[in-house]
This record gives C-alpha cells, structure tokens and sequence, in this order.
C-alpha cells in the first residue's frame, strides 16, 4: 500500500511568453481558417502538436514552404532566417510572424554585429546547438557565416588569431554558456605569443539567454529538493527540456523525464509523501495537470486495493 502522496505542480514551469504567444495567435489565426501552415513544430512537445493540428494547424518544412501560394504560414517563436521572409513574399505567403521579442532583438544584434565584424575580419561565433530553428535563424544573419559550438571540439573551427563576438542560443544553460567563453578567452591567450604587437585577437561575449528561461534553474533546483520523487515532463525534442531534467537530476536521484502519463511506472512511488510534477519552457500546463491527475488517481486505486 502506497502512503499518502501529495502531489504538485510547479507554477513556475510550462510555457515561456515566446511560446505562449505563438500558440496564441495559431488558436487566434484558426478561428478565421480551416487550415493554417506551421513552419516546423510550433513546440518542441509533440502532445501540444497533436492539440493543435485536431484544430486545423498542418506542420511543413522549408522545401515544403517553396511549393505554397497565396496562403498563411506561422512562423513560431524560435524565428527565422531572412530567407524565409524572401520565399514568402515572391510565393505571396502571408506570413503570421510570432517569433519571440527576445530572439528578434538578438538576430538584430547577431546582423550588426556580423556587418560590424566584417570590417575587422572577425568571426560570429553562437553557443548553441546546429540545426536549431532559433540557431538557424541567427546564423541567416550572417549570411550562413556564423560559427556553431556546443563543446570544446567544436572550438577549433574558430581562428583564434581573430576577433571573435559570442553570442548564445536563448534558451542553452547560463553556465554552459560562461563554461565555453572561458574555454574560447584561454584559447586566444595561448595564440597571443603568436601575434604582434597591436594586432591582439579580442572576445567580446554576449550574453544572451533569455532571463525567463535562466532563472528557472535555480528555482528548479529548490523545487527538486522539496519532493521525494520528481516527474520531469517534456518533449523529447527539447533542448530546454533535456536541460533542466538535469538541473533536477542533479538534486534529487529520483527525478523522471516523461513525455506523458503513460509513461509513469507507479513504483516509483513506493514508500514516497511527496511528488513534484514540473517542465520545459514547450510543455503546456494543460500536460502536467493531466499527469497530476494520473498520479493521484493510480494512488486512489492503491488504496481501495488495500
């Protein structure tokens, strides 16, 4: 017999503004349409997806998009590349822009930045992860220019001799982020002795990630040691999820990554009080309520087992 488990949901997980208000104005866009195109999975949770393509929202790629006309294509909030605007303005797309304020303010930093670095012979570089919606979108900026890293070997891409200007993916972990900036500053140390004096290669690190996304590991971290066992729910698709599983893993071993609730294994309960129910920035509240519920409900069969 399980003992009496108090279940809860963390009221600070579930959807960042960016996601929120694309998904908004995709319900609000469908309202007046049968149909409405997607430029790739509006969030990285493919329950959501599935919710919304039950209400008329049709997912297309890039090759997909250069084969409409005279329709509507949201473009979600991870942005994108100037390329798109481009194919949608000769194929008379009408484009329902709900990139995040966030990103659109640090593509027009990544843009000024590259036509700044040009002159200097510097080098873009962007922590995060290649192939990204959002990461594929800031590299548009510079012409396809920019130098991805995710880890130390994909440093040596990068001419240390040069100037280099780091910018991250907004939604890639703070200390992450610091981790190879200090990787990338010793590297152009060490290629000082190679330079002459006067022609010093710099750093100028920005960064980037969006506040709303980093302030929830430290939450998270508190919010893990409040529970016995931890139910991480996300998308298998999200960065971010993949991400803060690990924050929570790191305070309590008994933290699962699940999608949803068929993937709970009631055992885990066993001999537990207390269970936290938290996500990504991509997993909808609607998700986690219906785990919540799952739970208590495999508790009550316990008890009436008993």
């Amino acid at each position: 017999m399980m003992s009496k488990l108090k279940v809860t949901i963390d009221q600070d997980s579930g959807y960042c503004f960016g996601v929120e208000y694309a998904i908004r104005m995709a319900e609000d866009a469908m309202e007046d349409s049968d149909k409405l195109y997607c430029l790739g999975d509006i969030v990285h949770n493919d329950m959501e997806v599935k919710r919304l393509f039950n209400k008329g929202l049709r997912v297309i790629n890039h090759e997909e998009l250069q084969e409409l006309h005279d329709c509507k294509v949201l473009i979600r909030a991870h942005g994108e590349p100037p390329e798109t605007y481009r194919i949608a303005m000769e194929n008379n797309i009408e484009l329902i822009d709900a990139s995040c304020p966030v990103v659109l303010k640090l593509q027009n930093r990544v843009k000024n930045a590259h036509d700044k670095m040009c002159t200097d012979k510097g080098q873009i570089v962007i922590y995060g992860k290649k192939g990204h919606a959002e990461v594929t979108g800031l590299d548009g900026q510079t012409n396809g220019n920019a130098i991805i890293v995710m880890d130390e070997t994909d440093l040596e891409e990068i001419d240390f001799k040069r100037p280099v200007t780091l910018f991250s993916q907004t939604t890639k972990s703070t200390s992450g982020f610091y981790n190879i900036k200090e990787k990338i500053e010793n590297r152009l140390k060490l290629a000082q002795a190679d330079l002459k004096e006067g022609n010093s290669a710099m750093l100028n690190a920005n960064d980037s990630i969006c506040r709303q996304v980093s302030n929830r590991e430290p939450k998270l971290k508190e919010f893990s040691k409040q529970h016995d066992v931890v139910l991480f729910v996300s998308g298998k698709k999200s960065s971010n999820g993949k991400a803060l599983y690990q924050v929570c893993k790191a305070q309590n071993v008994n933290s699962y990554f699940i999608e949803n609730e068929e993937e709970v294994d009631s055992s885990w309960f066993e001999g537990r009080e207390s269970v936290g129910i938290c996500g990504a920035t991509s997993t909808p509240m609607w998700l986690m309520e219906t785990v919540k519920n799952f739970v208590e409900n495999i508790e009550h069969q316990s008890l009436q087992s008993c």
